[in-house]
């Protein structure tokens, strides 16, 4: 019998909110068959393998089974569907909540008879509870089938026992004091207001699958050969289209559509985003290239050997979904408690109920009453600000000071990190190329060979002879006869006496020197006569900051793709001692999993080589300056690539947390002080709603005080 390979199926889901939704259907999928299952809600991905293509639909019946809704199926070029514009769910249903929440919360300040009468708060509530009861219902019914409670669990079984609760009182005309209306839409409506802001956090950025895919997208120059005739035809076409062995032209400033061969011509590449090289490389014929590099000069013709999922850049976007696939995502801290606290306040409301009606001789009535009193006093509806006011507070501290942070969790995850992961490019230093030494041979002096360099320079565009040309402006210029430039060489001048002056790559001087450790060398009338070294700056801020991580034994490491002698000059002046060099993606990411195995490591990079390594690290830590795909790969963005907010974001990570703890443990402490009191009837609903209402105030303020706090960096 043929064994069938598995299909990769990627579905776009609408509905999932937490952590414990994506697990609902991680496990449905599981029960019904389906390999490999991975759920995401920050992307809305629903990812599994299946042998057989044709049974996608019952995935897709489960999943809406659960009550979530499937939008679309991603195909193999990962085609994008336009964004909706427009309110979210989440956002459609705080808003829905809030209309009716706002007069129910007046009641209790304004003397107004309507807003007192208890049919009327009924029918202001039945509106809230009935999404809270669907919004929180779905999900705690979700994480109970997965054998865990979690927030939502809590906030479900407060809200429904403070309108049971309320009802009741309705129904037998009990009185104000066993009106709790407001508590069950204020529940509802809070918690709502919570889930929206960690949604707007987490919409602001796209995956970076996402901006990977779109650097796929490019047209191609086909070449198309008449044989009768010997002419070539050029059709542009979606690089999609292209097939191995077909031909493209590319010429500069084009995006390399392909993975290919050179077979005509020269030019200079800029090749950083597989190799994190900042200095771009001469390639010319026979020379191998990568689809999604950049020809900055020259014109080449390309015969394609690797198209669609076999092409460099769909590995590296395979590396980034299968980073993100097995990151551990970090479980919600208030998730955590509600993990011990709801099956506790469960327990004791039912003992609370089962031990008055038995045993105190109550009616069954009071006996129930007070078990639902247990319920509502001991559900803190400051749990649903707790969190997401610290958060969004400490998010904008942040903001202000240049980092942005994507995600409360990692405030969490920041001050547990052990080491930090640096590329070299772009990161540790500028991305800018200047002359770190000009060596002057056969009897030329340095000032005239820093004329000669200048005055030639003047009539390139590469990028290196760009930054000597800036670096040395003003100086006294040579006047040429002629100036030629040849692609993947040089260039070649003259003056009037005859001179030929040349000034090029290791390839121009071959047949005159062994010595192939310089960047540009200088010939007049073919014998050497100098030759330049160039570097890269270092951040000036850079030997500050791995000082400041060697100060709190974080262990600072250099992964890079450059040349060894680059990476060991760059980690001997800033007191990196261990250095990684002339790594491929591939490579970067099995380092960072081999860190990650024994500490929590945390990952700074640029470049799209980095991407895969940014997402599976503990934490992704990218410059703004970088790519996109960097970007959106890592957790944290520095703002103008400064490591200067390295310190800081240290600091706002650990006040942060600190804030959240004490919120958490404000949230909480009036609630269960106040249980044994409920169960011995002596604490009234009002008395429960006004220790509450404190509680949230609490909490807001201090919240608030994270703005002002003084960070101990």
């Amino acid at each position: 019998m043929e064994n069938k390979l598995p299909n990769i199926i990627e579905l776009k889901v609408e509905g999932m909110s937490c952590t414990n939704c994506t697990l609902g259907i991680k496990k449905a999928l599981e029960k019904k068959g389906f390999e490999s299952v991975e759920a995401d809600f920050t992307t809305d991905d629903v990812r599994f393998e299946t042998p057989d293509e044709s049974r996608v639909g019952d995935a897709v019946k489960t999943i809406e089974g659960l009550g979530y809704k499937v939008t679309f199926r991603k195909d193999e070029l990962y085609d994008e569907k336009p964004q909706k514009k427009g309110l979210s769910a989440i956002e459609k249903k705080f808003w829905f909540t809030a209309i009716f929440t706002v007069p129910l919360i007046m009641a209790m300040f304004i003397p107004i008879d309507l807003l007192h009468n208890d049919y009327f708060q009924l029918a202001l509530t039945i509106p809230v509870f009935a999404v809270g009861f669907w919004h929180f219902g779905r999900s705690a019914l979700n994480s109970l089938k997965a054998g865990v409670t979690n927030m939502d669990v809590l906030i479900f079984m407060g809200s429904t026992a403070a309108f049971v609760y309320s009802l009741v009182g309705t129904i037998y005309r009990l009185g104000h004091d066993y009106l709790f209306y407001e508590t069950s839409a204020s529940i509802i409506s809070i918690v709502l207001l919570g889930n929206m802001l960690e949604h707007r956090s987490v919409k602001k950025t796209t995956s970076a699958v996402d901006e990977l895919t779109r650097l796929q997208k490019t047209t191609a120059k086909r070449i198309r050969q008449e044989l009768h005739e010997g002419q070539e035809y050029i059709d542009e076409v979606d690089a999609s289209l292209i097939q191995t062995g077909e031909m493209v032209l590319v010429n500069t400033g084009d995006k390399i559509p392909v993975d290919g061969e050179i077979y005509w011509g020269y030019g200079s590449i800029d090749e950083s985003m597989v190799s994190g090289e900042s200095i771009p490389v001469d390639r010319t014929k026979g020379d191998k290239v990568v689809g999604g590099t950049i020809l900055e000069t020259g014109n080449i013709k390309v015969r394609a050997t690797a198209t669609g999922k076999d092409t460099v850049l769909s590995q590296i976007i395979e590396m980034v979904r299968n980073a993100q696939k097995d990151k551990p995502r970090l479980q919600n801290l208030a998730d955590k408690i509600s993990a011990v606290f709801v099956p506790t306040v469960v327990i004791i409301a039912t003992l609370t109920l089962v031990g008055w009606y038995f045993v105190g001789d109550l009616p069954f009535r009071d006996a129930l009453m007070r078990g639902v009193a247990v319920l509502v006093i001991a559900c803190p509806c400051a749990l649903g600000l707790a969190i997401p006011t610290a958060v969004v507070v400490g998010l904008g501290r942040t903001a202000k000071n240049g980092i942005l942070i994507k995600g409360g969790s990692v405030f969490d995850k920041f001050p547990r990190i052990e080491k930090i992961i640096f590329d070299k490019t772009g990161t540790l230093t500028t991305g800018k190329f200047r002359v770190k030494h000009l060596e002057a041979t056969g009897g030329k002096s340095q000032q005239s060979l820093v004329a000669l360099l200048y005055s030639m320079e003047k009539h390139s565009s590469h990028p290196i002879a760009k930054s000597i040309v800036r670096e040395f402006s003003g100086t006294e210029t040579i006047p040429f006869e002629h100036v030629e430039e040849e692609k993947g060489l040089g260039l070649t001048a003259s003056d009037k006496e005859g001179n030929v002056y040349k000034a090029g790559s290791y390839e121009m001087v071959r047949a005159l020197t062994a010595d192939n450790n310089h960047n540009i060398y200088l010939t007049m009338n073919d014998k050497l006569i100098g030759w330049v070294d160039i570097e890269d700056e270092i951040k000036p801020e850079a030997k500050a900051a791995i000082d400041y991580l060697k100060s709190r034994d974080i262990s600072p490491v250099l992964l890079s793709g450059d040349r060894e002698n680059k990476c060991m000059e760059i980690a001997e002046k800033l007191g990196i001692e261990e250095v990684y060099f002339e790594k491929r993606p591939e490579e970067k990411l099995q380092i960072v999993e081999q860190l990650s195995a024994k500490y929590k490591v945390a990952m700074v990079g640029d470049g799209i080589n980095d991407a895969p390594a940014l997402a599976k690290a503990f934490v992704g830590i990218s410059m703004s300056d970088g790519t996109q795909v960097a970007v959106k790969s890592a957790e944290v963005v520095l703002l103008k690539g400064n490591l200067e907010l390295l310190s800081k974001t240290f600091a706002m990570a650990r006040v942060t947390q600190r804030t959240i703890k004490e919120n958490l443990f404000w949230a909480f402490f009036y609630n269960v002080m106040a249980i044994p009191l409920a169960i011995v009837g002596l604490l009234s609903p009002m008395v429960a709603a006004a220790a509450m209402a404190l509680s949230d105030v609490i909490v807001v303020l201090n919240s608030l005080r994270l703005k002002r706090r003084k960070l101990r960096v």
